[in-house]
């Protein structure tokens, strides 16, 4: 097949597009953002020296209804990633949330049903919360399941719990995203030695999910939808196993002191509007069975914390401490080191 992928720029679209190339389809991703006629950001080094010929760039505005049919007019297939994500950060400013958010996911549902496509909707992981985010993506779970019983539509939806794992953005002070995400925040304070910043307690179960296991469930249930088996309700990616935020944090924090020798330490600091506290952001992995999925399938959340932390290590850290003036160390003074112990520079 030929697969649109909407947000295809995005952390979980690039992976999406890797599983998707490496199980033999084509790609036509679709974004608001990208540079050069086929590559994007956010796309995996597969993509760049394996197969760009197998992949097309359109860009567009998944709230434009004519630039969605146009696109769908060229593909067999779409998976619908596309939204303006956040909580706190969507609290003060709901607009562009729930806009684009759900004139998107209809524009979506709607080129569907007129190209008779197979599509998935990524739903969203904390659909209790009360922010414009949760809010309004749970608005699309519940139309599409109205465009499969009225409408005729081939639609699967895959809830993912929290992804994590390699390129995935990093909000300020040590990256340009508007959005603070649990694992990237992490890795980042305790890589540099920085406090680990905890909302609440940190006692809030927050269910994690490897990124490249999200997207094959996201490709595997558009195979399926492809093969006329539509699953009634949302399939939902996570694990058997539930994790404290706290216990996330202290994962990063081990896993980063192997690499930096330096401990950070975790500060608490009040909840933030939009997020409930005490939290259960948790799933069903039996709901995967469908398209041959599990829990027990998944990558063990140590592993890929290690995973992640090392790629931080590697591929952001360096640039950081070169963009970013070290008084305290004599090296980096001297002009010539962006690693600040030996168990650093064994990394490059």
């Amino acid at each position: 097949m030929k697969v649109a992928v909407t947000g295809g720029a995005g952390f979980i679209g690039g992976h999406v597009v890797d599983i998707l190339l490496e199980r033999g389809h084509d790609v036509l991703a679709f974004d608001r953002l990208g540079r050069g006629p086929t590559r994007i950001e956010g796309l995996g080094d597969y993509v760049l020296s394996e197969a760009p010929d197998r992949v097309d760039v359109m860009l567009g505005d998944t709230r434009d209804e004519v630039s969605v049919t146009e696109l769908a007019a060229h593909v067999d297939g779409i998976i619908h990633l596309a939204s303006v994500l956040g909580t706190q950060e969507t609290v003060f400013n709901p607009r562009p949330a729930v806009m684009t958010n759900v004139i998107s996911g209809m524009n979506v549902f709607e080129a569907g049903v007129q190209y008779d496509l197979p599509v998935v909707n990524i739903a969203v992981g904390n659909a209790g919360f009360s922010n414009p985010y949760s809010a309004s993506k749970t608005c699309v779970e519940t139309l599409g399941h109205m465009y499969v019983r009225d409408r005729g539509l081939r639609l699967n939806q895959v809830r993912l719990v929290n992804a994590y794992g390699p390129r995935q953005s990093v909000a300020a002070p040590y990256g340009t995203s508007k959005v603070r995400k649990i694992t990237p925040a992490f890795v980042c304070r305790a890589l540099t030695g920085a406090p680990v910043e905890l909302y609440g307690d940190g006692k809030q179960v927050s269910d994690m999910v490897w990124v490249r296991d999200g997207a094959l469930a996201l490709v595997l249930a558009l195979e399926s939808a492809a093969a006329g088996k539509v699953v009634p309700e949302v399939m939902e990616c996570g694990p058997d196993q539930h994790t404290r935020v706290i216990e996330v944090a202290e994962l990063v924090i081990a896993e980063a002191e192997k690499l930096t020798g330096q401990r950070s330490e975790i500060v608490h600091l009040p909840m933030r509007p939009g997020e409930t506290p005490n939290a259960y952001v948790t799933c069903d992995p039996s709901t995967l069975a469908p398209i041959g999925m599990s829990g027990a399938q998944l990558k063990p959340l140590a592993d890929g914390v290690a995973e992640t932390v090392l790629w931080y290590a590697r591929n952001w850290l360096p640039r950081w401490r070169a963009e970013t003036p070290q008084p305290w160390c004599v090296e980096q003074r001297r002009g010539d080191c962006g690693w600040c112990s030996p168990a650093c520079r064994d990394l490059a």
